[in-house]
């Protein structure tokens, strides 16, 4: 029997503490999880996961979320992945970057994890936490 899940995300934060934090909040809710250490690798592997949505840090080294937002929204089959920004980095112009890249949504750290899990399930195609 197959297991049904909610979709697949893709994890991505340089600090291991906060990436399992995230990864394990989004599987108990159902999703199947996967994750990256920085943007670099999250672009090696993208194409292979196939994820759903990518959590996306933005202060990385390698490859930080800026950067690997623009990189997964100039190639074709990346484009239509949803991506959440997660940052402490919440001044207005850091979130109007995040929208004029393109990405899906913007959460500031320290974030409640039912916001996120919210955030998630919706751009997923999860509909509404019940």
């Amino acid at each position: 029997m197959a297991v049904v899940t909610l979709g697949r995300v893709l994890v991505v934060d340089d600090d291991e503490v906060i990436r399992q934090l995230i990864a394990v909040n989004l599987q108990l809710e159902g999703f199947e999880v996967l994750t990256a250490v920085d943007g670099q690798d999250c672009l090696d592997r993208v194409r292979d996961i196939a994820p759903d949505v990518i959590t996306l840090d933005v202060m990385m080294p390698r490859l930080d979320g800026w950067v690997t937002a623009v990189k997964l929204r100039d190639d074709p089959l990346t484009r239509g992945i949803k991506v959440v920004m997660i940052t402490a980095r919440a001044q207005e112009h850091d979130i109007r970057r995040g929208h004029e890249i393109g990405v899906d949504a913007y959460v500031t750290k320290p974030f409640d994890p039912a916001e996120l899990i919210r955030t998630v399930r919706e751009l997923a195609g999860a509909g509404p936490v019940v």
